[in-house]
């Protein structure tokens, strides 16, 4: 049995701590002290990899640190790139059905990997048992933005994440859900499962609970980029933004713009 640790970093990051009989891995280590701070209050659990899911900062910053503190014995997996301290490289298909298997040998584990760029060009998605860690790909209410890929490529892998079951746990790296949820509000007004959500995630955040995980099946009837299907969204995107839609990526690449402006 897995246990997931939610380690906060920064301002809004999560980073998570996958547990495998007093043994873990964890998650786009941006930041390495918040990470050995965990580890010293939880003295029974032995740090044996890393997961990378792409190549910025926030992410992998705490990598070379972290191996410091391990005697350079740490596994730390990730994408085929110029990141400092990946030492299993990972160049998985972009189709969740042709998805690497990939041993993660300290733990005893296996993850399903998977290519979704998008958000950038090597980002990477790991789906472990029932649970996703999709770093930036995917948020609860939103989806990251394209600082490198294209909207076709975020389309492409954000439709691949919704073919996962929808009990699949949503594990991102971000605490971005009200504002996500404040700009889906303004696409999709009429969705009673969104405005019940919001009402649900405003209450957590006020009683300083995160809103992370969400799970798959929750984000395709909340998230407006897992609903640029919907014909309730093209007719919304017609009549408030005079936006003329026939296709679910033309819908997809209008909201996308859409959030960008916000």
């Amino acid at each position: 049995m897995l246990n997931i640790h939610a380690i906060n970093a920064f301002d809004d990051n999560y980073i998570w701590l996958i547990e495998h009989k007093n043994i873990a891995c964890v998650v786009d280590p941006g930041c390495a002290s918040s990470v050995l701070n965990f580890l010293k209050s939880n003295p029974h659990i032995t740090l044996g990899a890393i997961l990378i899911t792409h190549h910025h900062a926030d992410h992998t910053g705490g990598i070379n640190e972290l191996q410091q503190a391990f005697a350079e014995k740490l596994q730390v997996y990730g994408p085929q790139n110029q990141i400092a301290g990946i030492n299993h490289q990972l160049t998985p298909a972009t189709e969740l059905d042709r998805a690497q298997n990939l041993s993660i040998a300290p733990l005893g584990i296996t993850a399903k990997v998977f290519a979704t760029p998008g958000h950038t060009l090597d980002h990477l998605c790991y789906v472990i048992e029932d649970k996703l860690f999709c770093g930036d790909t995917l948020f609860s209410g939103g989806c990251g933005r394209l600082f490198e890929g294209t909207a076709t490529q975020m389309h492409h892998s954000l439709s691949e994440l919704a073919k996962l079951d929808d009990s699949t746990k949503v594990y991102c790296a971000h605490e971005y859900t009200l504002a996500n949820l404040a700009f889906a509000k303004a696409i999709e007004p009429n969705n009673d499962d969104l405005m019940a959500y919001a009402k649900q995630a405003v209450t957590r955040r006020d009683n300083q609970l995160a809103t992370i995980p969400t799970n798959i099946g929750v984000e395709k009837s909340i998230n407006p980029f897992l609903r640029a299907h919907c014909e309730t969204i093209w007719q919304h995107l017609q009549q408030e933004y005079s936006l003329t839609v026939n296709d679910p990526l033309q819908a997809f690449t209008s909201i996308r713009k859409l959030k960008d402006e916000f």
